[in-house]
């Protein structure tokens, strides 16, 4: 361990652990042997933080959440896998977030300044990009890839293998079983496409044209004409050159193990 930390008397920290400058570790907290904070990082009270996990920079941990314990696989055997959290993260109470397994990657990670409200859960193998949102009682199963800026609102489920893309929004209490495109908003048990998420576009600073193009695009993409293929190929010629539209574009043609998110009839 390095110095300039603070930790609390009744707190353990295990021999082996890496505590970065500026960390601090309140009562009743245990941090095992295999564990990384990187300076700055709080643990509030009553956190744990085992396995072969690293946590970023500046992140807040707060009481009873459960960061890299085993994953709830019973194929898991005890191999070391590891979980990988980003900086300015804010974990809130009860969260739990588990490590990867070697039927997967191997590894859980977590980009920068997500924010995980109380209960939410995040299962082995996920991939989450920055500046996610995971609102309260949230559970990704194994294997989800969430992009960048994504909100998940209360409650929701997310099936094991889905993708969702950057920038959508996902409604509270949705079970989502197929991907979502970025940008878009899905709603609903089972969820379906209920437009673009336009209030979060205008937040993040998308200008007008851009928004209006988006529209125009997934217009065309979700029309009754032809199939999705010939579709996809008519919007990528017709919008050459707007990246925003191009990255739906390749989200859908980039496919995965899920069928994708659609509107309803």
């Amino acid at each position: 361990m390095s110095s300039g930390h603070d930790v609390h008397p009744s707190a353990i920290v295990e021999a082996g652990a890496k505590l970065g400058e500026d960390v601090r570790i309140g009562p009743y907290c245990m941090v095992g042997a295999h564990v990384e904070l990187g300076a700055g990082c709080e643990l509030l009270s009553h956190v744990v933080v085992a396995g072969h996990t690293s946590v970023g920079a500046r992140t807040r941990i707060f009481p009873f959440a459960s960061i890299g314990h085993a994953p709830q696989d019973l194929r898991y055997k005890g191999e070391p896998t590891t979980l990988v959290v980003g900086q300015d993260c804010i974990i809130r109470e009860g969260v739990t977030l588990n490590p990867g397994t070697p039927n997967g990657t191997g590894t859980t990670i977590i980009g920068d300044r997500c924010f995980f409200l109380a209960q939410s859960h995040v299962a082995h193998d996920c991939r989450v990009g920055s500046n996610v949102i995971l609102t309260n009682n949230v559970m990704l199963a194994g294997h989800c890839k969430i992009g960048d800026f994504a909100i998940i609102g209360g409650g929701a489920g997310i099936h094991q293998y889905v993708r969702v893309g950057p920038h959508a929004f996902i409604g509270g209490l949705s079970g989502v079983e197929n991907d979502v495109i970025p940008y878009g908003m899905v709603l609903g048990n089972r969820a379906y496409l209920h437009g673009l998420n336009i209030v979060g576009l205008r937040r993040r600073g998308f200008s007008r044209e851009q928004v209006h193009d988006l529209r125009r695009a997934y217009r065309l993409l979700f029309a009754d004409e032809g199939t999705l293929a010939e579709r996809v190929e008519d919007v990528a010629e017709e919008f050459s050159k707007h990246p925003t539209v191009h990255e739906i574009l390749e989200f859908i043609r980039g496919g995965g193990d899920r069928s994708l998110c659609t509107p309803r009839d």
